[in-house]
């Protein structure tokens, strides 16, 4: 079975290696001055729905969260305050080396691991306000995956059993996932550069925390974009679009992207989570049936970064089975093209 990193490795995408030392700059680079059809305001009507895990009814309400948005936050986890405390401590040491130390451990084309732009910087004509390098994940992360892929699978109605890649005791050992710390620093034009475009996750769950500053944005279906400001000890958690395939399109994969700002460093922390790379995943049998047949075809993790590597937030799309409508992932792709993130 291939490590994660050897399937990233297999899928490589063009990167520009273009590492700038942003503390330097005091104007923003047409390199990094996106259209401004890329900025609609965000909406503050509504906003990402905050879940306690130890609540009776957490299974669904994780299951409405993931049906109606796509991401939600989680608070009593069981998670120290210290461990993000060690963790922003870490990542603001890792980016406050001097350009030329962050290079020696800069990314190739082929790798997941390593100082660099993110994979999705091939697919976009600007560059991204950001700094990216992945590190091996941490054990409490993977111990919180599993207790969340337990929630998201019995607000389905699938237990544990239904899984087989779960291992006899529905412990996710099998799982791969990888840990993503980014920075995005502060910029002299804001108004005008992206931390990090707008994508879908190809995961089953990411789970982010953030530190306390504001940047993260979903597209929320009849909203447009909401921002999730981050929450003091809180998780954010969202849909991938191997969770979207795994439930029949019933929980939607979300768009997400990050701002940044003038006078605040932003730190994030990523884990990305999903099953083997080469585990098949395919809408589970307990959510086809004659009123809504399979929506999209089986694939591996390893399979679709390939395709995710190809055709981007259009990946879905290219494993949708012919002919099958899939509201959810339409209207992500009406909203993909009205915010013009190809152009």
């Amino acid at each position: 079975m291939p490590s994660l990193s050897e399937a990233f490795r297999g899928h490589p995408v063009h990167l520009e290696h273009k590492h700038p030392d942003f503390k330097s700059l005091e104007t923003l680079p047409d390199s990094y001055a996106w259209s401004q059809s890329q900025f609609q305001p965000c909406s503050n009507k509504c906003s990402v729905p905050v879940i306690d895990m130890k609540h009776p009814k957490a299974p669904s309400l994780v299951g409405h969260a993931c049906k109606t948005w796509g991401v939600f936050q989680v608070v009593n986890h069981d998670i120290p305050i210290t461990l993000f405390a060690d963790m922003q401590r870490v990542t603001l040491a890792l980016f406050s080396l001097p350009l030329l130390q962050k290079l020696k451990a800069a990314r190739s084309p082929h790798a997941v691991s390593g100082f660099g732009s993110p994979r999705i910087s091939s697919f976009f004509p600007k560059l991204m306000w950001s700094d990216d390098i992945v590190v091996d994940y941490q054990a409490a992360m993977e111990k919180l995956a599993g207790k969340l892929m337990c929630l998201v699978l019995a607000s389905l109605g699938i237990s544990k059993g239904d899984i087989k890649w779960a291992g006899p005791r529905g412990e996710f050992d099998g799982a791969c996932a990888a840990l993503h710390l980014n920075s995005y620093p502060c910029c002299p034009d804001p108004d005008r550069a992206l931390g990090l475009a707008a994508h879908t996750d190809s995961t089953l769950l990411t789970i982010l925390h953030q530190n306390n500053v504001n940047g993260l944005e979903v597209l929320k279906e009849g909203e447009g974009w909401v921002a999730v400001p981050p929450l003091p000890g809180g998780l954010v958690v969202n849909v991938g679009d191997l969770l979207h395939i795994l439930s029949n399109g019933l929980y939607p994969s979300v768009l997400h992207r990050a701002r940044v700002n003038r006078t605040q460093h932003r730190l994030s922390v990523a884990y990305l989570y999903g099953p083997p790379t080469n585990v098949i995943i395919s809408p589970h049998g307990k959510l086809v049936g004659p009123t809504r047949p399979a929506l999209y075809r089986s694939v591996s993790w390893n399979e679709y970064l390939g395709t995710k590597a190809e055709h981007f937030n259009k990946a879905l799309s290219s494993v949708r089975l012919n002919g099958l409508f899939d509201a959810n992932e339409d209207q992500k792709n009406d909203d993909f093209h009205s915010f013009k993130w190809f152009s």
